[in-house]
């Protein structure tokens, strides 16, 4: 299947311009996290469940949104919630209260929550098979985009407005987004249109019932789970408090972590793609890749400050293998369930960093405070320890599932 630059563009571009809102969104309370707590005053697990109600409205959404994708298409589906994050967005922006900046930020994750599932449909539909972790890494990069434009262009923008008017801001270029999207990209003939609701749910059910898919997911979602709450809220804290960092030198830091985020998942996304004409299957590369991650995570427990730089420059580009299995899963499954199959493990993986997200929190918290007002170092330790034992354990599960499948 040939396409013609335009229709690839048509495809691709209005779908990671929604991508990288979408991380954007995800990643920006990282640096804004000192003025929640300041007008807030924030306790660490308030601030990680404010963080990561995004993380909660945006997983209990992906069951549904699988079945959407396959049913109604990428264009429609995604076009429409992006309306919802632009008003979750616009609420959070005006929010008096907690409850109303914690009803904002789950809009947010309701409407971005097929950003990334609508655009791998899309590819799946448009693309051959072998072409799909390229694409899916190229999608990827779009947003470490993202989450580059949210750490020192957001620490310049809050020297001319507020968190309010960022806010205000991303609302506007998420309707933007929505509009673009639905005029933009074209339709494609869906394979699943004829599928009745009980047809659908069947098809739902032979993916929860794949050992494929179950050797997969348990390492797939606590290294995503990890990624996405470390990097998108609490490095940011760990770089103040355990770094000694002020905060341009904190968003310095994360601007460069997005910088390698974005080479990782081309690097990993066309790494994928040449080994797999040679014959080494995607997950192969993805398990080096994430296991490389899990040891950059131990070693950042030791809090050495002279490799802090490098250390954290490695978490970034190594996470980003962690979004390989996608693939995996794209090219297990007939193209008709590929919506269900990654929003199913999509579902596990933003309720896993739901709960990380807001336990590294709540872990913190169990230290008290140092006399600078700081969270304590060994608190950051035990939070990311908790999240790399879990890893470990699913990292014995997957080899221990391959053993015995072979």
């Amino acid at each position: 299947m040939t396409l013609s630059v335009a229709v690839l563009m048509r495809v691709f571009l209005p779908f990671c311009f929604a991508y990288f809102l979408s991380y954007l969104f995800r990643t920006v309370n990282a640096v804004i996290a000192p003025d929640l707590i300041g007008d807030l005053a924030l306790e660490p697990a308030g601030l990680g469940l404010l963080t990561a109600a995004y993380f909660f409205a945006f997983a209990a959404f992906q069951l549904p949104l699988g079945l959407l994708l396959d049913r109604f298409g990428p264009r429609r589906v995604e076009a429409a919630l992006l309306l919802v994050a632009a008003a979750g967005a616009l609420l959070f922006a005006r929010a008096e209260s907690m409850n109303e900046l914690l009803v904002g930020r789950a809009l947010i994750g309701l409407g971005v929550s097929a950003c990334l599932m609508a655009a791998f449909k899309a590819f799946a539909q448009w693309l051959p098979p072998e072409r799909l972790p390229l694409a899916n890494g190229i999608q990827m990069v779009a947003g470490g985009l993202g989450a580059l434009a949210a750490t020192a262009p957001v620490a310049a923008a809050l020297h001319v407005t507020d968190w309010r008017g960022v806010f205000t801001l991303l609302a506007l270029l998420t309707f933007v987004a929505a509009v673009a999207l639905f005029l933009v990209v074209p339709e494609k003939p869906r394979e699943g249109v004829g599928e009745t609701l009980p047809e659908q749910l069947r098809g739902l059910g032979k993916i929860l019932r794949s050992p494929a898919f179950w050797r997969v997911a348990p390492w797939a979602c606590t290294g995503q789970a990890a990624y996405l709450s470390i990097q998108g809220l609490w490095s940011g804290p760990w770089l103040r408090d355990v770094a000694g960092r002020g905060r341009e030198e904190v968003a310095y830091v994360l601007l460069l972590i997005a910088l390698t985020m974005t080479a990782g998942y081309f690097f990993f996304g066309a790494l994928a793609e040449r080994l797999g004409r040679r014959g080494v299957a995607p997950m192969s590369v993805a398990a080096w890749g994430m296991g490389a991650f899990m040891l950059v995570q131990a070693l950042l427990l030791l809090q050495w400050q002279p490799l802090t730089l490098p250390l954290w420059l490695l978490f970034g580009f190594c996470g980003t293998a962690c979004i390989l299995p996608y693939a995996v899963l794209s090219q297990a499954f007939s193209r008709h369930l590929t919506g269900r199959a990654n929003t199913t493990l999509n579902l596990l993986v933003f309720s896993a960093a739901f709960a990380a997200q807001w336990g590294i929190g709540a872990v913190i918290g169990l230290w008290p405070e140092t006399a600078q007002g700081s969270y304590a170092p060994e608190g950051y330790r035990a939070g990311f320890g908790m999240i790399l034992a879990c890893q470990v354990l699913a990292l014995l599960w997957y080899a221990h599932s391959g053993r015995r499948r072979e």
